[in-house]
């Protein structure tokens, strides 16, 4: 009984076909990855605009984008002008995410310090990465910084996909305390380590 059933199983696929072409169901021919495709942008005969890669309904997100104030989500106010105070609470944690992923992502152009002292950065004749430390990037609003984090600048990439949310403004956390460090002056110091700097400088 189960030999008949395979032999009509076998006998009605050899009867499909292309009735329009009379083509017969060929396994080597008809396989997926053989089928007909067609590229995104490209007219397509699938849907009625003709249009292969169709618009998302209306009013839906991406399911990994970070729904919020657009101070948060793209570092600028309603008004489109840059933030230029955090939207997160800056923690001792948060800076070490910061320092974490900017020696992992930003350094190998940017440097340890931010100066841009670095081989690639040498290597990079074109365009070279800006030292983080020149004064007129010190004076860029937090919300330029993460934008050019997130977007990227030039022929620098934007790192969104590397970095979540999170994690790129430590980066923008971590590259303030970078520039404080570098160009604090010894008076905003605190006593202890005022006097601990002097102690330890000839």
């Amino acid at each position: 009984m189960r030999r008949i059933a395979w032999w009509l199983v076998l006998v009605g696929l050899a009867a499909c076909s292309d009735e329009k072409n009379l083509v017969p169901l060929d396994w080597e021919l008809n396989r997926m990855t053989q089928q007909a495709r067609y590229t995104d942008f490209k007219p397509g005969p699938g849907f009625r605009d003709g249009r292969v890669l169709q618009p998302p309904p209306a009013g839906t997100v991406p399911v990994d984008r970070v729904i919020g104030p657009t101070t948060l989500t793209l570092g600028i106010t309603d008004a489109g002008d840059y933030v230029d105070t955090f939207p997160i609470p800056i923690t001792t944690e948060l800076i070490e995410l910061g320092r974490n992923r900017f020696e992992r992502t930003c350094a190998a152009c940017h440097g340890i310090l931010g100066t841009s002292e670095t081989e690639v950065a040498s290597k990079m004749t074109l365009r070279p990465p800006p030292s983080l430390q020149k004064a007129s990037i010190r004076g860029n609003p937090v919300g330029r910084i993460y934008q050019v984090t997130t977007f990227g600048y030039g022929l620098m990439p934007g790192y969104a996909i590397q970095l979540n949310l999170e994690e790129r403004w430590a980066v923008v956390a971590y590259v303030r305390a970078l520039q404080l460090s570098q160009n604090a002056r010894l008076t905003q110091l605190p006593p202890d380590l005022r006097q601990r700097f002097r102690s330890e400088v000839p």
